[in-house]
């Protein structure tokens, strides 16, 4: 009986964008969490015993700003190679042979996969084969697994792959394949990456996707690390997975719907945090608070937007203690009592409102304003040109949400017209 630790997408360094800089944010620690996490896989490793531990692919987030990532990877490898484990790992599109400039000799304990064709490495002391093959570029669209070799007779087959399988949402279509490709190889387990959610594809053989091991965004929620995989004397497998996120990412929605005051939705926003908070689990939480409804509160949350962003984060660091931090505060709230619009319509603004309307019914449109709507995506900030947050511009669905928000955004001005006259 044996164990291995199959992790995947360390991304070691990952910048976080749209990091906010405020007072009480816990920037060294956010930025920190990638490279504390590999320290919890390695700790967990070493208290396991496990006879290997396997990568599959993405360690890095890309070719190096400076060297202390890669004398960071190769410190906690040390501390594997002192405890007599072996590793074995294969580069994904992140850290493909074409895109790391920057490379620094490995301990013996660590082996990569070649990127040429698929190769075999063997664990003669639990009888287990290894078959991998690296990414040599960032773009692969071929099916790495057709040419994996077949399983080697008497000993316990995995194979390493970095893959979207058949095809996941929000990741590249890389090294595509199907199951019955997989199955066809007769291997025991298969340890892939490159999806950052954790699933389990196939039972038998066991088909794994560990998720990362540490969340980088909002889109990146809930529990994340690693497989802990046991294999008995029958080549039996037992899978359970272990987390190793030193911060978690959260998603909190606010019903701000009847709420009787600015105060009254306050203590509400504080209620759900402090729920939050009884699953801590020692860690540092991010979380973005998107408050939405029909409330008597709208006019203070649209005039004051800054003021209720940092009354929030003040609550949090209230009631977490300074383990609770909010990365965004959106708040997409709407008055209680709706202007009938269409009897505003006769003025300009009442003009714009149904040019948005139109062009929601076809943002297709907006995109022959190439010219434009190019200089202006030019002149946005990094963070909202690329990443969890970008605005799309170049998209017609984010252009029609974006055209929602507008359109209520006139309405309410009309509404506030109607009322004062």
């Amino acid at each position: 009986m044996f164990k291995f630790l199959h992790a995947a997408d360390i991304h070691l360094d990952s910048p976080l964008k749209g990091l906010e800089q405020y007072d009480g944010a816990p920037v060294d620690a956010i930025r920190n969490a990638t490279r504390r996490a590999l320290e919890e896989l390695v700790e967990l490793a070493i208290n396991e015993s496990v006879a290997f531990v396997l990568i599959a692919g993405d360690l890095y987030d890309g070719d190096w700003k400076e060297f202390r990532t890669g004398l960071f990877f190769i410190s906690q490898m040390v501390r594997l190679r002192e405890a007599g484990i072996p590793v074995y790992l294969i580069a994904g599109n992140h850290d493909a042979a074409n895109r790391m400039t920057r490379r620094l000799p490995m301990p013996g304990n660590v082996v990569l996969l070649e990127h040429a064709k698929p190769q075999t490495a063997c664990l003669p002391s639990c009888d287990v084969a290894i078959h991998g093959q690296s990414f040599a570029r960032g773009a692969v669209t071929e099916n790495l697994a057709a040419g994996y070799p077949t399983a080697t007779p008497g000993m316990f087959n995995i194979g390493l792959l970095h893959t979207s399988a058949t095809g996941r949402e929000g990741h590249e279509n890389y090294a595509p394949c199907t199951l019955q490709d997989l199955q066809s190889k007769q291997y025991d387990y298969w340890a892939l990456g490159h999806v950052h959610k954790r699933e389990i594809l196939c039972l038998e053989p066991p088909i794994v996707f560990p998720g990362n091991i540490q969340g980088r965004h909002i889109r990146e929620t809930g529990t994340k690390g690693c497989t802990l995989v046991s294999v008995d004397d029958q080549h039996r497998v037992r899978l359970e997975p272990r987390s190793l996120d030193v911060l978690r990412w959260e998603l909190c929605r606010v019903d701000a719907s009847d709420a009787a005051s600015a105060s009254d939705l306050l203590d509400r926003i504080r209620g759900q945090l402090a729920e939050i908070v009884k699953g801590l689990e020692d860690r540092l939480w991010a979380v973005r608070v998107e408050i939405t409804g029909a409330c008597r509160a709208h006019r203070s949350l649209a005039a004051q937007p800054l003021n209720w962003t940092n009354e929030v984060r003040a609550a949090a660091l209230d009631v977490g203690c300074g383990s609770l931090w909010v990365e965004k505060v959106l708040v997409d709230t709407s008055p209680p009592a709706r202007v009938d619009s269409a009897a505003l319509l006769d003025g300009p603004l009442g003009e714009l409102v149904e040019y948005v309307r139109e062009l929601r019914a076809a943002p297709e449109s907006l995109l022959t304003l190439d010219q434009t709507l190019a200089d202006f995506q030019d002149k946005l900030p990094p963070e909202l040109r690329e990443g969890p947050d970008a605005l799309g511009l170049d998209r017609p669905p984010a252009l029609r949400q974006l055209l929602d928000q507008v359109e209520q955004m006139l309405i309410q001005q009309l509404s506030a017209g109607a009322e004062t006259s």
